[in-house]
């Protein structure tokens, strides 16, 4: 039976006991998993703007905005052809619109955030109030893109010169296959010289978190992380990083299992479908770095993601702490960069329900 360093600890120090491969548990249970998580996000209602504004985590979702806004606006390019894996009910639209992308893919494993999404894209949302149509032609389609193979699908569609995945790629890492067929989805897709970007939770800080707590939970006001008896002995073995499951509760946002994605144990993965990495930061370390920027720190004004001190309004220490334990990444795609080409498929049409493809 394998043991391992515990990823977590740079020297090392192993398990107590050996723990089985948390796989070989998982496999059977794993479309349960994928259903309750497709479930809550299908059964979050849109938010009016008042209700929206009136969330206990209104600065933290702005936050998150921001962080999303720059990501983009860092490595997305005119013309550029988008895939967005897990890309939920299409909140990020606006964004890839005001990078003027040439083209979009969404995918979701949810089909009331599907069409939630379509629904956004054609202009029939309190979102959309106001606003012209978008500048980029889109498909949508409903799949667990951890689960299915997406590139008989889109061979007529890429390659892909930037892939995002938002507060997603952890639900990937249930199981090691799961794990591969993201990113085997991901670098299939990109062109050489592509980029991933994304954001998940930064398990380095929350097994930090969860060894400073006296039980196997922790959080704040906002947020609620709880682990089972399996990991009593808050060890976690490098040797065997998949299925490290734990419930996960975000006020006015996310209430469902999640599971924990060792950083390096995700870059040597990353490493085998030819993805280089190019940046991990954690929450606060990228916001205190990128608002030093002209250009950014004008955009956090904007979306008012950290308050207005002159008027009391600002992010909660609760909203803050819950920042923290995320990080963003980006990844290159390895291989001879191709020159880059204005997208050349079409322009913005509405898309019809029928029109939604459905892979399983």
């Amino acid at each position: 039976m394998k043991r391992g360093r515990d990823f977590n600890t740079p020297s090392g120090n192993q398990s107590s006991k050996p723990r089985l491969s948390r796989d070989s548990s998982l496999d059977g249970h794993t479309n349960q998993w994928a259903k309750k998580v497709a479930d809550h996000y299908s059964n979050r209602t849109n938010q009016t703007r008042e209700e929206r504004e009136a969330s206990p985590i209104i600065h933290l979702k702005k936050l998150n905005n921001w962080i999303k806004s720059v990501l983009i606006q860092l490595y997305a390019q005119r013309g550029d052809a988008v895939l967005d894996l897990a890309c939920g009910k299409g909140g990020d639209l606006i964004k890839w619109d005001k990078a003027s992308i040439g083209y979009y893919v969404g995918i979701d494993i949810a089909d009331g955030s599907i069409e939630d999404a379509r629904n956004r894209y054609n202009g029939e949302t309190d979102h959309a109030r106001g606003r012209r149509d978008f500048s980029f032609p889109a498909k949508l389609i409903c799949a667990d893109c951890f689960e299915v193979d997406l590139e008989p699908a889109l061979k007529d569609d890429g390659p892909f010169n930037v892939c995002s995945v938002q507060f997603a790629m952890h639900y990937s890492w249930s199981t090691e296959e799961r794990a591969r067929r993201a990113l085997k989805n991901v670098s299939t897709l990109l062109q050489p010289g592509g980029y991933l970007i994304g954001t998940m939770p930064d398990a380095d800080v929350i097994v930090r978190k969860l060894r400073s707590a006296d039980e196997l939970e922790f959080g704040n006001n906002v947020y609620h992380i709880k682990f089972d008896k399996s990991c009593s002995d808050k060890r976690f073995l490098s040797a065997s990083p998949y299925g490290y499951q734990y419930e996960f509760h975000l006020e006015d946002a996310v209430d469902c299992p999640e599971w924990l994605v060792p950083f390096q144990s995700f870059k040597a993965l990353a490493e085998e479908y030819g993805l280089e990495l190019v940046m991990k930061k954690n929450f606060h370390k990228f916001v205190h770095e990128y608002s030093q920027r002209q250009e950014f720190a004008e955009l956090m004004r904007k979306l008012g993601a950290l308050g207005d001190p002159a008027v009391g309004d600002t992010i909660t220490d609760d909203e803050w702490d819950a920042a923290y334990i995320y990080l963003v990444f980006v990844f290159k795609k390895s291989g001879n960069k191709p020159p880059r080409q204005r997208s050349s498929r079409g322009t913005y049409r509405l898309i019809n329900q029928e029109e939604v493809v459905v892979l399983q």
